[in-house]
């Protein structure tokens, strides 16, 4: 019973909360509907008060745009108007012009007119002169005809003769003129040449001997070079193929031997020994091997600076080498090394100045006295041996012929192997470049005054300039104007083959012809 009254008293109660639930949410929905719609109300009402107001705002802009517009159209209007009137004034301004060009052209045109008949007039009166000109001047050929015996044709024909004899001479005098300025200022560009080379290419020339000098530190030392009964010089004499000569003058040794290279290798071996201080037969020879290594190396060295000097790569390792060689090599005094790097800028820089080819010529002027690099161990000049190392170490033909042709041996064909000629005698030529001994000296003066005064016609003679120039006075009864022409050619070519001569030597042959009167 109690479980029933339970469940009907929940049963009510859930009836009472739900119809209580019921009044509850209709009471606050309706009250959040009304809010709700005085909201959207309040909205609607905001909304409908911009409306008006934008409406309002855009009637009034688009009032002052159809202002706007309206002035800009009248404004536009205005000036349409005046461009208008200027138009219509430049018109105007216009066809007063072309009427003025129009009556101007009309008053010319009238004008043209009156000259023309003018010069009608004077055409035709011109005409008529020129035919009574023509006809006076037959009428004087024809009475000068008569006076000169001869047709006109005649006299056109010695006239013509005439004037063709003279452009002849002329033409002859011209170029005679011509020749001899080409000749002149042939001559004076070459000496340009030379000189601006001379000048860029200023080498020291250091003179060496066939002796060197090696300062001893004491003379005991000169004792311990020797050794005992001579066995240390002996041995040094051996190893390095020089003599060694052990005077009375105080503090030296003296190293002489023809060979440069061998000369070098006992002067350092030398000096090794005396800073080592221990001087036998064993340590003789390591020393002499250590100094022939040195050399090698400077040797080399120099090569291979003369090789950068003259900017010439690509030459084979054994010419440089026999380069290198040319460092303790001279001639006349004249380093020779230093002689073909002097050379072959000489060559360059002529080369440049002529258009040549500027490495060819330098590369054959640093190549040119290579034979002297073996003169000492072959047999042959050392133009042939120079010409068969080119060869043997591939140098072009053209580098082969430049040097085969510096002394003339064949003639040169190239303008290289002539500048190459030309800077070897510069280069030798230089003052104190070359020395001789005095004795030599004077033969080769006294052969050449001998050679000049053998030939007749030859009245004095004397060598000048160090025996660079030969100066030839003939008897002016013997020998005319183009024979001391002949006579120069002829002891030039005596004396190439009967001298020999570093550079050029010039013969000067004077012919002087004189008259003395006395007024008494």
């Amino acid at each position: 019973m109690n479980l029933y009254l339970a469940i009907g008293i929940a049963a009510v109660t859930a009836v009472i909360g739900w119809f209580l639930g019921f009044i509850y949410r209709k009471n606050y929905t309706e009250k959040k509907i009304g809010r709700t719609e005085e909201y959207a109300k309040r909205l609607y009402d905001d909304a409908v008060k911009k409306a008006e107001d934008y409406k309002k705002e855009k009637v009034l802009e688009a009032k002052e745009e159809i202002l706007k517009a309206k002035a800009e159209n009248d404004r536009e209007k205005a000036e349409s108007e005046r461009e208008m009137r200027e138009r219509r004034n430049e018109v105007q301004r216009s066809e007063r012009h072309l009427i003025q060009r129009e009556e101007t052209l009309d008053k010319k045109a009238n004008n043209l007119e009156a000259r023309e008949e003018s010069l009608n007039k004077r055409a035709a009166e011109l005409t008529k002169s020129e035919e009574e000109v023509a006809a006076l001047k037959d009428k004087q050929i024809a009475e000068l005809e008569r006076i000169a015996s001869m047709s006109r044709e005649e006299a056109k024909q010695i006239i013509v003769d005439k004037v063709q004899k003279e452009a002849y001479h002329d033409a002859a005098a011209t170029v005679r003129d011509i020749e001899s300025q080409a000749k002149e200022d042939g001559e004076k560009k070459a000496r340009n040449i030379i000189a601006l080379a001379i000048q860029k290419c200023a080498a020291d020339h250091v003179a060496e001997s066939t002796v060197s000098v090696i300062t001893l530190p004491n003379d005991d030392m000169k004792g311990r070079i020797i050794g005992r009964e001579g066995r240390n010089i002996r041995a040094l004499e051996t190893a390095t193929g020089v003599d060694l000569i052990i005077d009375d003058t105080p503090e030296a040794v003296i190293v002489s031997a023809f060979d440069p290279v061998r000369r070098e290798v006992a002067r350092i071996a030398v000096e090794k020994l005396i800073m080592d201080g221990r001087i036998h037969p064993a340590r003789i020879e390591e020393m002499v091997e250590k100094a022939r290594k040195e050399v090698d190396n400077q040797i080399r060295e120099a090569g291979e600076n003369a090789i950068f000097e003259t900017n010439q790569h690509g030459i084979h390792p054994e010419l440089v080498k026999l380069l290198g060689r040319l460092r303790y090599r001279t001639s006349y005094g004249q380093n020779v090394l230093k002689h073909s790097i002097e050379v072959s800028h000489l060559a360059g820089l002529m080369a440049a100045e002529l258009g040549a080819d500027v490495q060819l010529a330098k590369r054959a002027g640093l190549l040119h006295d290579i034979g002297k690099a073996v003169d000492h161990e072959s047999e042959g000049t050392h133009v042939t041996l120079g010409v068969e190392l080119a060869r043997k170490y591939r140098e072009s033909e053209a580098v082969i012929h430049c040097i085969q042709a510096h002394h003339n041996d064949v003639e040169p064909q190239t303008v290289e192997a002539v500048l190459v000629q030309a800077a070897d005698a510069i280069s030798a030529a230089r003052p104190g470049a070359r020395r001789e001994s005095l004795e030599n000296y004077i033969k080769r003066l006294e052969k050449l005054e001998e050679i000049a005064g053998s030939f007749d016609g030859v009245d004095k003679c004397y060598a000048i300039q160090s025996g660079r120039e030969v100066r030839i006075m003939v008897k002016p009864e013997d020998v005319n104007d183009d024979g001391i022409r002949i006579l120069a050619k002829e002891i030039a070519k005596q004396i190439e083959e009967q001298m020999e001569y570093p550079g050029q030597i010039r013969v000067n042959v004077i012919r002087e012809t004189r008259s003395t009167e006395y007024a008494k």
